[in-house]
């Protein structure tokens, strides 16, 4: 199927991925542009799977919230942007109350963007300055070639601050996940 230039929405992206031919393809939206991507590598998955490990181990029983990959979110009052982070967690008490068989009408508290080798910092950071704007209150931006990770979240200003975490540090679970700690020598061993 050739995709047309054109504004699309949630709607439209659902019948697309809702198509035979387009069965294993990954879209995204970002301001009504569809975006296609191609499937995770092997160390993307890895790593993606790791954290959403972690985040059960904590939270086995899901009282806290709700750990998810690869799912769709979009704001509730934005229907032409749907971006699906690698790994998320969203707090119990914003968690819809149903399990939708489509995207999540929120974005995650936590969204996690492990970078792939055609991704580059500047489109991951530009994610997750939608994400922060749109209801996130962490975005963790795992850098696999250097073992690190970044940060990022909203000052009292409403602009983006990103903390560099190195090889040797932390992700913490913050307000969101209190007492949640990921050491990167877990996820690089």
């Amino acid at each position: 199927m050739e995709l047309q230039e054109r504004v699309y929405d949630i709607d439209d992206l659902w019948q697309l991925v809702s198509q035979a031919e387009n069965a294993d393809k990954y879209f995204e939206l970002i301001d009504g542009e569809l975006i296609e991507m191609s499937p995770p590598g092997w160390e993307h998955g890895t790593l993606a799977g790791e954290i959403y490990h972690h985040f059960r181990l904590f939270d086995p029983k899901r009282s806290l919230g709700n750990p998810t990959v690869d799912t769709g979110f979009y704001p509730a009052d934005d229907r032409s942007t749907l971006l699906s982070p690698d790994v998320a967690f969203t707090r119990i008490e914003r968690a819809p109350e149903r399990i939708f068989k489509k995207w999540a009408p929120l974005m995650p508290d936590i969204a996690v963007e492990v970078q792939s080798p055609h991704d580059t910092l500047r489109q991951l950071r530009a994610k997750a300055s939608i994400y922060l704007q749109h209801g996130a209150q962490l975005v963790w931006i795992i850098v696999p070639s250097k073992q690190s990770a970044e940060v990022c979240r909203l000052d009292e200003n409403g602009d983006m601050q990103m903390e560099s975490i190195g090889a040797d540090g932390s992700l913490s679970g913050e307000d969101i996940l209190p007492g949640f700690e990921l050491k990167l020598t877990r996820l690089f061993p």
